[in-house]
């Protein structure tokens, strides 16, 4: 046992020297592959070189971390220094939609897409002081394990397992169509097949040691996107501007894209777009606010992902990792550094972009295009006068069909995707495309880092919550192991099969899991914490109000618009794609590709698709009240709970001594 002990020890004294020498390698195969790029070597194969090696990186540390051990499987054996432990949080956190959908959204949205920013930065204030620390101190395996013990029961641990499989399904299926969308660009496959291509990645990392191998391999990830994320924008601010920080140089960046937009206007390349009036395709000035969304749906914005991200189950088993409540809370505070660094620079990355596409592709002639827009034509993600753009051929007869068209091309004209834009920009600015494939291998390592805490939520808390605790209290370790890897691969092919139908853009479909996270999760454990006074009935009858409703109001306003129009006064907005009022539902879902091209190229004002004038990603705003409510009124009107589960709520509360549950391995 001496020997065992302090083999880790020396094993956690060299992570500093491990993952510098790692940083220094990853560096050196950046400049290769550049260097070969200058030999002449093809687009494609630097791809795939980019592509499958941090995919082999990820996957020798999976195999490398294997374990056989409860507590190493599912909380990495509670020895996760708090500095690496922030750093994979902020590799968890940084999903597909932090990646690759913020600064796009922040491109088609401008002012109004600061609201995710300032939501989910927000969120980890609440974790440290609300949720994270507490839920160390009561040293449970999952989030469900904590509702079962302070509320009494396996029908508050179902309730709760619920919900983390139905955030957390949601949160992955958009990782796996991250993984998707880059593997068809950059391999060359066709989408579906691209999207279960990833999942193998995904796999090999979660599925031999759980949370240990997760967690050393989220960290080699975060190193990989943050220098993917940081390098074009560096570069461009640095060019344009000289100066090598794009934070500082972003100012400047707005007030050439507000005087570019005063021009476009100027020369009849874009319609001005306006809260009252917005055309498909119109100009929205970037720095003006509440267009895309009202004052309402903007702070409902912030508001929903503040509180999701203080309930998502894969953030909070983050912290059951720490070796001590006291690093859980200094955990928190590196996770906050670590995600800082990205969510500074997004919008940097969306106003150097924007002004990329306002200099080198509005106002161009059509025939004048460059190769790299046929790539993503082809892929269905860019548009250009009203037609995807897989050649320059299709391009010209498209802008030929339109009646008086002068061949040049105009705001109205260009559609992207905004799950593209970060992994186009590079080409848009017309960069090297080593840092293409270098943005490209960070798109991955993000949606990979989250897929996999994702994924390894939801097969703990099937095997742990239900199988074992649920089912077969007797079940011996090996079985238990082999019953969450199943559950795990079995999910896992699950999400990516939904993820190959394209459901939707991924920030959108990362919203409504924080939603109903909010909705499910956030009153429970917040009552559970800080209110002696709360019943197991309280908890179970707010859980389901408040989820119930959430979830009613997201999947009735997002695929039965039509019910909203007729009961529930939604007011009519303009489709971006089609042109008609929403009210016109039927009329709008009868035209070809209706159902395609609205949400997946249009998904800010598609989303205005609501219910007294309320985003569906805000459902959370009102399965949360309900809950809280719910839980306090039935609370009170049932016997208070025992005095040992007082007590109990008193020691979890207390930042010293021992860990209130601890289970055995």
């Amino acid at each position: 046992m001496a020997t065992q002990t302090t083999g880790a020890d020396a094993f956690y004294k060299q992570l500093g020297r491990m993952y510098g020498m790692y940083t220094g390698g990853f560096v050196a195969f950046i400049i290769l592959l550049a260097i070969l790029e200058q030999l002449g070597t093809p687009n494609k194969i630097l791809g795939y070189l980019f592509v499958f090696f941090t995919l082999a990186v990820y996957a020798v540390i999976g195999v490398a971390t294997r374990t056989a051990q409860l507590s190493e499987y599912y909380v990495a054996g509670r020895r996760v220094p708090a500095f690496y432990n922030g750093m994979a949080t902020g590799a968890d956190w940084m999903s597909a939609a932090s990646f690759v959908g913020m600064a796009g959204s922040l491109f088609l949205l401008g002012y109004d897409g600061i609201a995710w920013v300032l939501g989910w930065t927000g969120g980890f204030v609440l974790v440290s002081i609300l949720i994270g620390p507490y839920l160390r101190k009561f040293g449970a395996y999952t989030v469900p394990d904590f509702m079962s013990f302070r509320f009494g029961g396996n029908f508050a641990r179902f309730l709760a397992v619920i919900v983390l499989v139905c955030c957390s399904f949601t949160y992955v299926t958009a990782q796996i169509y991250g993984t998707g969308l880059i593997a068809s660009r950059f391999l060359g496959m066709q989408f579906e097949v691209a999207v279960f291509a990833g999942l193998v990645g995904i796999l090999l990392c979660a599925m031999l040691g759980g949370m240990r191998a997760v967690t050393w391999t989220q960290i080699a990830q975060y190193i990989v996107l943050i220098v993917a994320y940081l390098t074009p924008i560096v570069i461009l601010s640095t060019k344009k501007y000289g100066i090598p920080i794009p934070e500082l140089t972003y100012g400047q960046a707005i007030a050439e894209i507000t005087a570019r937009e005063g021009q476009m206007l100027k020369d009849g390349l874009a319609v001005l777009c306006t809260a009252a009036s917005c055309p498909a395709g119109s100009l929205k000035p970037h720095i003006q606010p509440f267009i895309n969304y009202s004052p309402l749906n903007y702070f409902g914005i912030i508001f929903c992902m503040m509180v999701g991200t203080a309930s998502l189950p894969h953030i909070l088993m983050r912290y059951f990792t720490t070796p001590s409540v006291r690093e859980a809370r200094q955990s928190v505070a590196w996770s906050l550094l670590f995600i800082f660094l990205l969510y500074f620079s997004a919008p940097a990355y969306a106003a150097f972009s924007k002004l990329e596409v306002y200099t080198n592709i509005i106002g161009q002639n059509v025939s004048s295009l460059k190769p790299w827009l046929f790539t993503w034509g082809e892929l269905g993600l860019i548009q250009i006068c009203g037609k995807n753009a897989p050649n320059i051929d299709a391009i010209i007869a498209a802008c030929k069909a339109i009646p008086g068209h002068a061949g040049i091309v105009r705001l109205q004209d260009f559609v992207i995707n905004t799950d593209v834009i970060v992994l186009s920009t590079p080409e848009i600015a017309g960069l090297p495309y080593v840092i293409s494939g270098l943005v490209a291998a960070g798109g991955l390592a993000a949606a990979l880092s989250t897929a996999d805490g994702l994924l390894l939520a939801i097969a703990n808390a099937l095997s742990h919550d239900v199988y074992y605790k649920m089912i077969d209290p007797k079940a011996p370790t090996i079985r238990r192991l082999t019953v969450a890897r199943v559950l795990l691969f079995f999910v896992a092919v699950c999400s990516a099969a939904l993820a190959s139908t394209k459901p939707g853009d991924i920030l959108a479909m990362v919203g409504w899991a924080f939603s109903l996270a909010m909705a499910g999760n956030f009153p429970a454990l917040v009552m559970g914490v800080w209110w002696k006074r709360a019943t197991t009935a309280g908890a179970i009858a707010g859980m389901i109000a408040g989820f119930g409703l959430c979830l009613f109001y997201l999947v009735c306003s997002r695929y039965y618009p039509g019910i909203g129009v007729k009961y529930f006064g939604m007011t009519s907005l303009l489709n971006p794609i089609t042109g008609l009022p929403i009210t016109d539902v039927a009329k709008a879902m009868a035209l070809p590709n209706a159902m395609e091209s609205w949400p997946t190229l249009a998904h800010p004002l598609a989303n205005k698709v609501g219910w007294f004038d309320l985003n569906n990603i805000n459902c959370g705003l009102l399965g949360m009240p309900l809950g809280f409510l719910v839980i306090y009124v039935v609370s009170l009107m049932t016997p208070e709970p025992s005095k040992e589960m007082q007590a109990f709520v008193d020691e979890i509360r207390k930042p010293r001594g021992r860990t209130v549950l601890v289970e055995k391995d």
